[in-house]
């Protein structure tokens, strides 16, 4: 059996399918997506992001919180391009997260690639 795979997509696309916007829209560029599977997405993490100002002066770093929004924001991306997924119009929430670890800090410089893979799925 093969996988469907869509060609990578960008800004307009992504802006197209999430309500989020600038400063808080965290995903910048799909590089992989198999339809109602799994999806990677890229955010690259830049200096001038408005949180390291406060998090932390002298040793910037991404906050957990905000690695966990981008996930979710890639994940909400798989669930509305995906062929039989969430329709147009509403809006895909993370109502819960267990198990977070981080393995390393984020910084200034730094690539995320955020993937997600559909595990449960459950109908509204």
């Amino acid at each position: 059996m093969s996988v469907r795979q869509t060609p990578a997509f960008g800004y307009h696309e992504i802006a197209a399918l999430l309500p989020h916007r600038y400063p808080f829209q965290f995903v910048d560029r799909v590089l992989e997506f198999e339809d109602g599977k799994r999806i990677l997405a890229l955010k690259n993490v830049t200096i001038n992001e408005p949180f390291f100002r406060g998090h932390f002066p002298e040793q910037p770093l991404m906050p957990g919180v905000l690695i966990c929004e981008a996930l979710a924001q890639a994940g909400a991306l798989l669930a509305h391009r995906s062929t039989d997924g969430v329709q147009a119009g509403y809006v895909v929430v993370l109502t819960g997260l267990d198990g977070a670890r981080f393995r390393r800090p984020v910084l200034p410089g730094d690539q995320l690639h955020l993937e997600v893979t559909l595990v449960k799925r459950r109908r509204p």
